[in-house]
């Protein structure tokens, strides 16, 4: 391997090993044992099955890759690995993002604080759970509803939603026994709970932001608009371009580049989360990383550009900058499946949305056999259909007509439940 073509992977899915490699680099990568594929092994030149989120493990394991092999960047595009890769860019002083940036936009609480100390506009009031009294003294100084959530997980996992004093104890009970026991389902090895942030709650339409940065020249590739419904945090779908009024869009895109300014965000994809309330716009969350939820490939049909693709060589040169914001070609939209609780007994008619030329992807996260809970956070959800269509309204609409007319997945009450 070319040190200076080689690049430290953490923690990524196959096909961004399979992208790396396409564009000629050399890849020595971190991956855990709970998402390892065997193909990853096969396109990597290098493979290490650790506990990457530990420093204590993997830093070592860079020094020894680094003395033996050399690489050029270390990049990481899922959240257990962005705060390690930031510091391997600290270390050998790769250029990237570091440590300290990646800690802000993982760390909900930091993040918040590091806005509020900057004077940034769109953003809400916050303090940390302590105590069964902080939930009623929040809600005494902020109002009824606020959010409450973990400081540093994902997919919708522990966030609360706190109507009025009633539920501080019920709460804070679940806060306390989480905090001991972390968390019940999902990626439970990748993440682990610390704290719990208090949030002012934002009513109103939310959007993703999808961008990328060059050299603190941010460039706004696509505003996604989402399929959100009251009573849980699972996100249920996302369509781009966004359907909104042009104005809109641009208060939105306006305030993605002025938090990325404000973080200290200068290179890579980027992934941001607003309300839109009745002020106007608000930051919910920001990642140094693309979308989940196949956001990445909406954006690389609608848009033509594979934001992993410039994720992985920018840092190399191998691709060149945006000049400005593109022009989309069409619309798409994911769709997520979802039923009731008990336990699955058939799944039909996904595979065969595959061969359907405008089906980006069409997939199940369950099987027959599994026990499937109510609808919470995005870890109880069934499965996808993505569609590639004209437009926004029409992949969302053909969408939502190729699951119903062809997914069945039926789910049956559990005995003696």
């Amino acid at each position: 391997m070319n040190p200076d073509r080689t690049l430290l992977l953490v923690g990524h899915p196959t096909e961004a090993v399979r992208t790396a490699k396409e564009l000629g680099l050399g890849v020595i990568l971190l991956q855990h044992k709970s998402k390892f594929e065997p193909a990853q092994a096969e396109l990597a030149d290098e493979t290490f099955l650790v506990e990457y989120t530990d420093w204590t493990v993997s830093g070592p394991l860079a020094e020894f890759a680094h003395r033996r092999w050399g690489f050029a960047a270390a990049v990481s595009l899922t959240d257990p690995g962005l705060e390690i890769a930031g510091r391997v860019n600290d270390r050998y002083g790769l250029g990237g993002t570091g440590y300290d940036v990646s800690h802000l936009l993982l760390n909900k609480a930091v993040m918040r604080e590091h806005l509020r100390d900057k004077g940034f506009r769109a953003t809400i009031g916050f303090e940390l759970v302590r105590d069964e009294r902080s939930l009623l003294a929040f809600g005494a100084d902020h109002g009824y509803p606020f959010i409450v959530k973990p400081t540093d997980t994902a997919g919708g996992f522990g966030v609360k939603r706190v109507d009025g004093p009633a539920d501080a104890a019920a709460l804070w009970q679940w806060i306390a026994h989480t905090r001991e026991h972390g968390m019940d389902r999902g990626p439970a090895a990748l993440f682990t709970i610390t704290d719990f942030i208090m949030e002012e709650f934002v009513d109103g339409p939310e959007f993703s932001v999808e961008s990328f940065s060059f050299g603190g020249r941010h460039i706004v590739v696509a505003v996604t608009e989402k399929d959100i419904a009251p009573g849980h945090f699972a996100e249920l779908g996302h369509t781009l371009p966004a359907r909104i009024k042009p104005e809109l869009e641009s208060e939105i895109v306006a305030v993605t580049t002025e938090f990325l300014d404000t973080v200290g965000l200068r290179d890579g994809v980027s992934h941001t989360e607003i309300r839109f309330g009745a002020d106007g716009p608000v930051v919910i969350e920001g990642h140094n990383r693309g979308g989940g939820d196949r956001i990445l490939d909406l954006v690389r049909s609608a848009y033509g550009i594979d934001l992993v693709g410039y994720a992985l060589g920018w840092p190399f040169g191998l691709v060149e900058p945006l000049a400005e914001r593109p022009t989309p070609n069409g619309g798409a939209a994911v769709r997520f499946l979802h039923g009731e609780s008990g336990v699955v007994g058939a799944i039909a008619g996904v595979d065969e949305l595959k061969e359907r030329p405008e089906v980006i992807a069409a997939e199940t996260y369950v099987s027959v056999g599994s026990r499937v809970g109510p609808l919470q956070d995005d870890f109880d959800r069934f499965g996808l259909v993505a569609v590639s269509g004209a437009d926004s309204h029409a992949a969302a609409t053909q969408c939502e007509k190729l699951i119903a007319e062809s997914v069945r997945i039926t789910v049956e009450a559990e005995v003696g439940a």
